[in-house]
């Protein structure tokens, strides 16, 4: 075994993809107190910010994503690239990792191949169940291939894959204050039935819609409440809504929580987009859950993620094209029959891999040490 441990963790752009390459780089010091981390992420993302408030060295790079909708646009995109591809080799050399991880996002495709070039061994994570252009093409020459979904031999070598899951945020499981506490914080009662609706940081368009055009039935409900998370980008114009036409008593709206560990507590049903990370957080807490996969993703791999639980009869699945009219009544028919939701929570946690972060670093420090 080397005196210390030095690895790469390339990849980020959205929290799905660094939260969980922050969980895996804190399992690899929890193992190996002597590793040298450090990450590669792309310029101006929110990876820049995130890394270092965790505790740990980050390198950017000028890398973005191609626009499939206006090709001309990707000269200044293919420029960015050969740079990324000279910075990336130039930051390998320097820091001379033993291994190099990748976890998906912009940055994560130079820095990999660039390493596995090298000579260096490369792991890469597929977090979702349709793997990305970006990983089949690194697959070629990776080590390791950690995936959290069954049947991914249709995309990448079966020997050299593991199925370990997604690493998932720790302190989700914190218990957090009593239920009645959490929600009257929320200003929401303690005896209701409690639907939150995600949209990610910066929200969903779709799903707030479809929140916009129900108000009417939500003001209706005096058994159930909701919590609603717009996102940053869609909060101002859904303040001047709301405001005209007054939001119900029962439904709280917010462009961001900070504690979702408290709103996941007290939920009864989430309603969310089918993202790899969200999806692998609500196995683990077991919660019941409708997803509306956003249509806006390379290989439309929200779907196919919503549909691996689906078949499993682990979460109800609302396409996003009817979600305006189906999604909310759907909820709320739900949210009310205890049995199917029992049933649902039951199945997503028999689906959860709480250990992903621990079985990935295991398999990184493997690498390292040449097995």
């Amino acid at each position: 075994m080397s005196k210390s441990l030095r690895v790469i963790i390339s990849g980020g752009g959205t929290g799905g993809h660094i939260f969980p390459a922050i969980s895996i780089a804190d399992a690899i010091r929890a193992k190996r107190p002597d590793a040298k981390i450090l990450f590669v992420g792309a310029e101006g993302r929110m990876e820049m910010q995130r890394v270092p408030a965790a505790g740990y060295e980050i390198k950017g790079l000028p890398v973005a994503g191609f626009d499939r909708r206006h090709l001309l646009r990707n000269v200044g995109v293919v420029l960015k690239l050969m740079r990324s591809r000279r910075m990336a080799r130039r930051i390998v050399r320097e820091f001379r990792p033993q291994v190099a991880v990748g976890v998906g996002g912009y940055a994560s495709g130079p820095t990999l191949d660039v390493a596995g070039r090298m000579g260096i061994p490369t792991l890469i994570q597929e977090q979702n169940s349709y793997a990305g252009v970006t990983n089949k093409l690194l697959a070629r020459s990776a080590r390791r291939i950690c995936v959290a979904y069954e049947g991914m031999e249709r995309f990448f070598p079966a020997g050299r894959i593991r199925l370990t899951g997604n690493p998932v945020r720790r302190s989700l499981l914190q218990a957090p204050a009593s239920r009645a506490e959490v929600l009257a914080a929320f200003g929401l009662a303690a005896d209701r039935l409690t639907v939150l609706i995600l949209g990610g940081s910066l929200g969903a368009r779709t799903i707030n819609e479809s929140v916009l055009g129900q108000l009417g039935l939500i003001r209706q409900q005096t058994r159930v409440q909701f919590i609603w998370q717009t996102g940053k980008y869609y909060s101002a114009q859904i303040r001047e809504r709301l405001e005209q036409q007054k939001c119900p008593d029962n439904l709280h709206v917010t462009d961001f929580i900070s504690d979702m560990a408290a709103a996941y507590a007290v939920a009864d049903l989430v309603v969310s987009r089918a993202g790899a990370g969200s999806i692998s957080e609500f196995c683990l807490l077991g919660k019941p859950v409708i997803l509306v996969p956003s249509p806006n993703v390379a290989e439309d791999h929200q779907t196919k993620n919503a549909l691996a639980l689906v078949q499993h009869d682990a979460a109800v699945y609302v396409p996003d094209a009817e979600a305006r009219q189906t999604l909310l009544p759907a909820a709320i028919n739900l949210v009310t029959d205890s049995a199917r939701l029992c049933q649902l929570s039951e199945n997503i946690r028999r689906m959860a891999r709480p250990n992903a972060a621990e079985d990935i670093a295991d398999e990184v420090i493997r690498l390292a040490e040449g097995q």
